[in-house]
C-alpha cells in the first residue's frame, strides 16, 4: 500500500503527516507531528532567516527524516512544502541546502494560490459544510489565507494577506497584557486589509478555521485538560466566544497563557495576534459559528501525493 509523507513548513511551525489511503478516498493517519520552530523570527524586519531559527527547523527535519525512514516512505512520495516565510527571504539558499541534505529533495516553495487549493481540498476531505459558499480561514504565522468555494470542493477564490499571528504580534502586540491602544491599532490594520480583500464576507454560509490559531482557540474554549485533536476537530466556536477569548488572552501575561492546560507553549506569545485576526474576520460574517478543522493543507498535500 502506498505510504506518503507531507511536510508543511510555515512561519511559526513545521508539521509532518505520514499517511496511507483508507480505502474510501480518504487518509489513514500513521503519524502527525508538530514542532514550533518560529522560522519567521525577525523576518519581517530583516528580510532573512535568523541562524537560530534555521537550526531549530533543521533539528525538527532531522527527527521527521527518521520517522519517514522508519515508515518506509519512498523519497518520491515525500513532499516538503514551504509557504509564507520562505517566499521572499534573502538567504533561502541556506534553507534549501539544509533540506536537501536531510531529505534528499529541495523544498517546494508554493504560491499562495497553490497553498490555498491544497488547504481547501484537505479541509473538505474531513469536514461537511453546512451551506455554501464556504470560507476556509488559514491563519499562519506570516500570512492568512481566505479561501472560498463550494461545498463539493470547487475553489472560487483565494486571497493571501500579510496578517499572520507572528507578523501581527511583532508589529503591534509586543507585550502581554496588550495595551488597548495597541489592540486598536492592530484591529484597524487587519480591518483595512480585510476591507481591500474583495472577499464577499456577507454571502458566506459556512466558516471553517484550520491550523494553529483556530485549533488552539478551540482547545481553550472547550477547557480541555490537555490538547485532544479528536475533541477539537469539528468543534463549533460562536463568534461571541472568539471575542471573549481575545479579550481574555489580551489581558493575560504570556506566562499565564502558557499555563492554560491545552496551550502549546510555543504558541503562547502569538495566540493573541491570531485571535485578533480570527475575530476581525468573524465580525464581517453573518455566520454564527466557526467550525474548527484538524484537516488542512497537510491532508491536501498527502491526498495529492496518493493521486499521483
Amino acid at each position: 500500500m502506498t505510504r506518503v509523507a507531507a511536510i508543511d513548513c510555515g512561519t511559526n511551525s513545521i508539521r509532518l503527516l505520514i499517511a496511507e489511503p483508507n480505502g474510501s478516498g480518504g487518509l489513514k493517519d500513521l503519524e502527525r507531528r508538530l514542532e514550533i520552530v518560529r522560522l519567521g523570527q525577525g523576518v519581517d524586519a530583516s528580510g532573512e532567516f535568523h541562524p537560530d531559527a534555521l537550526q531549530r527547523m533543521f533539528t525538527a527535519v532531522d527527527e521527521y527524516a527518521e520517522l519517514i525512514k522508519k515508515a518506509d516512505v519512498p523519497v518520491e512520495k515525500v513532499h516538503f512544502v514551504a509557504t509564507s516565510a520562505a517566499r521572499d527571504v534573502k538567504n533561502r539558499e541556506t534553507f534549501f541546502a539544509g533540506i536537501k541534505d536531510r531529505l534528499g529533495m529541495l523544498p517546494d516553495v508554493i504560491s499562495g494560490r497553490t497553498e490555498a487549493r491544497l488547504s481547501f481540498n484537505g479541509t473538505l476531505s474531513r469536514v461537511r459544510p453546512q451551506g455554501e459558499p464556504v470560507l476556509v480561514v488559514d491563519i499562519g504565522g506570516g500570512s492568512t489565507e481566505l479561501i472560498t468555494g463550494s461545498a463539493n470542493g470547487e475553489m472560487h477564490s483565494a486571497i493571501s494577506l500579510d496578517i499572520g499571528s507572528v507578523r501581527v504580534t511583532e508589529r503591534f502586540l509586543k507585550h502581554n497584557p496588550v495595551a488597548d491602544d495597541d489592540l486598536e491599532r492592530a484591529a484597524d490594520y487587519v480591518d483595512g486589509l480585510l476591507a481591500d480583500s474583495e472577499v464577499d464576507f456577507g454571502s458566506i454560509r459556512t466558516w471553517i478555521g484550520v491550523a494553529g490559531t483556530a485549533t488552539t482557540l478551540a482547545g481553550v474554549y472547550l477547557e480541555l485538560e490537555r490538547y485532544d485533536p479528536e475533541q477539537v476537530h469539528g468543534a463549533c466556536l460562536p463568534r461571541s466566544a472568539i471575542e471573549e477569548l481575545l479579550s481574555r488572552l489580551a489581558g493575560m501575561t504570556v506566562e499565564e497563557i502558557r499555563a492554560l492546560p491545552s496551550m502549546h507553549p510555543g504558541r503562547a506569545d502569538v495566540i493573541t495576534g491570531g485571535a485578533l485576526v480570527e475575530s476581525r474576520i468573524g465580525a464581517r460574517l453573518n455566520v454564527d459559528n466557526l467550525i474548527v478543522s484538524e484537516s488542512d493543507i497537510l491532508d491536501g498535500i498527502a491526498l495529492e501525493l496518493i493521486d499521483r
